[in-house]
């Protein structure tokens, strides 16, 4: 079973969620953990994410916004980052940045690749171009494991 903590995350309707009920059993659940103040996250990394989850059918994409600063940042501010003020995925977001503690993340954009038992497989940082070629690198060893 999975021992994520039990850290509530708010999606952009303001529905709350856990890590360990948005966990797909039969995917390769890719995580990436970022902030809106982040340029490598929102000029990289989500547009990888997006990328990655198009690409490979067997991914589950879970999108989590971390927090650094005292307030939790609104939906308006989180998707002020997307052209038409939309996201094309769900985007969850910590209050703090439990989870992001949890992980032992490195900065944002850090990316966990977990299997459907909540096993963490990989866990990277990074949005260049040698964090982008380990995660596909990843995702690619594991779809020739199923």
């Amino acid at each position: 079973t999975m021992t994520f903590p039990t850290t509530k995350l708010v999606d952009l309707n303001n529905q709350s969620h856990q890590l360990s009920s948005l966990i797909k059993k039969d995917k390769l659940n890719l995580v990436l953990f970022y902030n809106t103040n982040c340029l490598g996250c929102t000029g990289r990394a989500i547009p990888l994410a997006y990328k990655l989850s198009q690409e490979f059918s067997f991914i589950s994409l879970i999108v989590i916004h971390s927090n650094f600063r005292p307030i939790p940042f609104t939906s308006e501010e989180v998707l002020s980052v997307f052209t038409d003020q939309k996201s094309p995925f769900e985007i969850y977001r910590e209050e703090r940045n439990e989870l992001y503690t949890y992980f032992n993340c490195e900065g944002t954009p850090h990316w966990l690749l977990i299997n459907g038992e909540g096993k963490v497989l990989h866990s990277f940082f990074g949005s260049q171009d040698g964090a982008q070629l380990k995660l596909e690198y990843a995702i690619r060893e594991f779809q020739e494991s199923i």
